[in-house]
C-alpha cells in the first residue's frame, strides 16, 4: 500500500492482541477455548472505584481537563510515589496519560532522534521496541535467558551502551517472565547506569503490588537517588486496582521531560477520560486491603501452573517473583510433531497447534523477543488454569 509510511512499516501490530482476538473469533464459532493470552486480572473493579465514577458523572465533571491530568489525580499520585517508593514529586513533575502505554510512547516520542538507541533487555513486553521504532528510535534488545532467571547482569548493561544510548527500559516485575528484581540485583545495575551519565532510565512499575513470598518491590530512582533527575518512574492502575478498560497510567520524573510528553499529548489524544481520571483519585487515596486479597489468589494460581507446566513433557518452568505471567521454556518440544500431525519447528508452530488441537491460546516466546518460549497470563480462575494446564500437559504427551 504506497501511502502507508515508510514508520509504520517497520513495526507490526501487537501479537498478544491477535492472540486474544484469535481466541475470540474461534470461542464465537463455538469451539471450546481457553484464552491465557490477556494481560488483564479477571477480578472487577472495586466498589469504591466504581462508586466515585458514577459520582463524578452525576456532578458533571464530564468536561475537558487539564491536558495532563486534573490536580486531584496528581495530588494523589505524589501521595503514593511519597508513601509506597520514598520518591517525592511536584505536580508539575507528574503526568497522566490514557493508559501505562501512552505515557511510554509519548515519553519516547518527546526525545528520540534517528539513531539513538534504547537498551531493551529481551524478553520484553511486545510493546517496547515497536515503540522505540515509532518514535524513530533504535531498539537493542539484550538476550537474558533462563540460565540468569530472565534477568539482565550488569556485565550484559554495561556491555549494551553505546555514545548512542538514550535510552534504558527496565520492567520488574516483568511481563512476560514476571521475574523481579531485588534491591542488590537492581543496586549493580545502577551502579553501571551511574557510569554513564547521558544514559536515562524509564522504569515501568505497572506490576508493583503483584510480588509475591517475601519479595520487595524496588524502583530505580528508588535504590539510586542519583538516578532520579534522570528517570522517569512509570506506573498506573489497569493491573494492581483491575481497572483496564478504564485505561490511566502515570509517570514521573524532570519537568522539562514531563512538559515535553505534555506537548505530545496535547497534539494527539489531548487529556484522558474525566471520569477515569476521578476514579483513579479513589483508587490510589481510597481502601488498599484487597490487593492483599487479590495477591493471595494470584499467589495460589501462579504454583498450581508452575507445578501443572513443570509436570509437561519438554517443558521447564521458573517460578516467578510477581505479575501474573510464566514464561516456560520449551527447548525439549522443539523438532517434534504433534499428535495432530503439525511439526513444532519454533515456538510459534508450538502455540498454533496447541490452540488449533486443544483450544488453549498462549502467545509465543518470539513475540517477546526470546525463543523457544510461550507466555501464559494465569489472571483467569482456577478451574480454567487446571483444565488448560491437563490439556498442555496432553498436548505435550502426544509429541513424537
Amino acid at each position: 500500500m504506497p501511502f502507508i509510511s515508510d514508520t509504520l512499516a517497520r513495526v507490526k501490530p501487537s501479537p498478544t492482541i491477535a492472540v486474544t482476538n484469535k481466541a475470540r473469533e474461534l470461542k464465537a464459532e463455538g469451539r471450546d477455548i481457553i484464552g491465557l493470552g490477556a494481560g488483564e486480572p479477571d477480578f472487577d473493579t472495586p466498589e469504591n472505584i466504581k462508586a466515585a465514577a458514577k459520582r463524578a458523572i452525576d456532578e458533571g465533571k464530564t468536561k475537558y481537563t487539564a491536558v495532563d491530568g486534573i490536580p486531584e489525580l496528581k495530588a494523589a499520585i505524589a501521595a503514593k510515589f511519597a508513601r509506597e517508593n520514598g520518591l517525592h514529586y511536584k505536580p508539575n513533575q507528574i503526568t497522566v496519560g490514557t493508559g501505562g502505554k501512552q505515557t511510554l510512547y509519548n515519553a519516547l516520542v518527546a526525545t528520540l532522534n534517528p539513531g539513538d538507541e534504547v537498551i531493551i533487555p529481551a524478553p520484553y513486553w511486545v510493546s517496547y521496541p515497536d515503540m522505540v521504532l515509532l518514535a524513530g528510535g533504535t531498539p537493542v534488545p539484550v538476550a537474558c535467558g533462563i540460565e540468569s532467571g530472565f534477568k539482565l547482569t550488569p556485565e550484559r548493561l554495561e556491555a549494551a551502551i553505546t555514545p548512542k544510548t538514550k535510552w534504558f527500559i527496565f520492567n520488574s516485575p516483568s511481563n512476560p517472565t514476571g521475574a523481579g528484581y531485588s534491591r542488590t540485583e537492581l543496586k549493580a545495575l545502577t551502579e553501571v547506569l551511574m557510569k554513564h551519565p547521558h544514559v536515562w532510565v524509564m522504569s515501568d512499575d505497572m506490576y508493583e503490588h503483584l510480588v509475591f513470598d517475601d519479595f520487595e518491590f524496588v524502583t530505580p530512582a528508588q535504590v539510586e537517588p542519583g538516578l532520579y533527575d534522570r528517570t522517569l518512574t512509570c506506573n498506573g492502575v489497569s493491573k494492581a486496582y483491575a481497572m483496564t478498560g478504564w485505561r490511566i497510567g502515570y509517570a514521573a520524573g524532570p519537568v522539562e521531560l514531563i512538559r515535553a510528553m505534555g506537548t505530545v499529548q496535547s497534539q494527539s489524544t489531548s487529556n484522558p477520560c474525566s471520569i477515569a481520571q476521578y476514579a483513579a483519585v479513589e483508587a490510589l487515596d481510597g481502601p488498599q486491603d484487597f490487593l492483599a486479597e487479590n495477591k493471595k489468589v494470584f499467589q495460589r494460581r501462579r504454583d498450581l501452573v508452575v507445578s501443572m507446566l513443570n509436570q509437561a513433557k519438554g517443558i521447564k518452568c521458573p517460578r516467578p517473583e510477581g505479575a501474573f505471567y510464566v514464561y516456560p521454556d520449551i527447548a525439549g518440544c522443539i523438532g517434534k510433531t504433534s499428535a495432530g500431525g503439525a511439526k513444532i519447528a519454533d515456538d510459534e508452530a508450538f502455540a498454533t497447534a496447541l490452540l488449533e488441537e486443544t483450544g488453549v491460546a498462549v502467545v509465543f516466546g518470539a513475540a517477546f523477543g526470546l525463543s523457544p518460549n510461550f507466555r501464559v497470563s494465569y489472571a483467569t480462575s482456577d478451574a480454567a488454569l487446571e483444565e488448560a494446564c491437563g490439556r498442555i500437559q496432553a498436548f505435550c504427551a502426544g509429541l513424537r
